[in-house]
């Protein structure tokens, strides 16, 4: 989806400090168009030699200030595509660092740091949850919790609905930016995740952890809730750590 960090700076490099201000100055008004929804989201950027003649630059400069933009997730740029803007969401600034985590990930304990703020965090919605959740959080928590025990035979559908459970505790707080960080824990330790063995006997565990994590929150019980998340996650860490090189 995005220019990488190494290509956008190599590209930078090429360029003369007035190239550089004009860039600068495509990229500030092409950010204020995405904004203001004059340039729509899923709609294509004008053509580099539209670009070109309305800012009187060179196509090295129109591709710099496209690199930028998709380093800050404005825009979706692909070879041979016309770049197509995406509107700014808290999605798009979680996705526009994405490139940065990948790489704090393959620091010694990178994995293991953003794994422990999952944790603190979690264990803080699913105490919310206890408190707060409505009849249709409940009703969610149920059907995902019901639709990850129909998967325990099937390992690739049981991690689909174990994201999917621990997903609906983001949700339940509305707040928009809560299902933004969970998708970027989802995207940025799956690769990580997908590494662990599976089989229907350890996915009966993981369930059980979930559906206890779910009845604190039903019985409303906040400290039970934590306690389950907190077990639940901790043994999981446990049992995957040794397949990380860098945990």
């Amino acid at each position: 989806m995005q220019t990488s960090l190494g290509a956008e700076d190599a590209l930078a490099d090429d360029l003369e400090p007035a190239a550089l201000r004009a860039a600068d100055t495509v990229v500030r008004e092409l950010e204020i168009e995405i904004a203001s929804g004059r340039l729509a989201d899923g709609e294509h950027l004008p053509a580099e030699r539209e670009l070109m003649s309305r800012f009187g630059i060179s196509r090295t400069v129109v591709r710099e200030a496209i690199a930028r933009l998709a380093s800050q997730g404005l825009v979706e740029s692909r070879p041979r595509f016309r770049p197509v803007v995406r509107r700014p969401g808290y999605d798009t600034a979680l996705s526009a660092v994405g490139g940065v985590v990948a790489h704090l990930l393959r620091e010694p304990g990178g994995v293991k740091t953003l794994y422990d703020v999952r944790i603190f965090l979690e264990a803080a919605l699913v105490r919310n949850a206890a408190l707060h959740a409505r009849k249709d959080d409940i009703a969610a928590l149920r059907e995902a919790i019901e639709a990850n025990r129909l998967a325990i035979d099937d390992s690739e559908r049981f991690y689909a609905t174990d994201v999917a459970f621990h997903a609906v505790f983001y949700r339940i707080p509305r707040n928009p930016v809560f299902p933004a960080v969970h998708i970027g824990f989802t995207e940025w330790l799956s690769d990580h995740w997908r590494r662990m063995p599976r089989s229907p006997e350890r996915n009966r565990v993981n369930f059980s952890m979930h559906k206890a994590i779910y009845d604190a929150v039903v019985e409303r019980d906040p400290d039970a809730a934590e306690k389950a998340l907190q077990s639940h996650l901790h043994a999981a860490w446990e049992y995957v750590r040794g397949t990380f090189e860098t945990a």
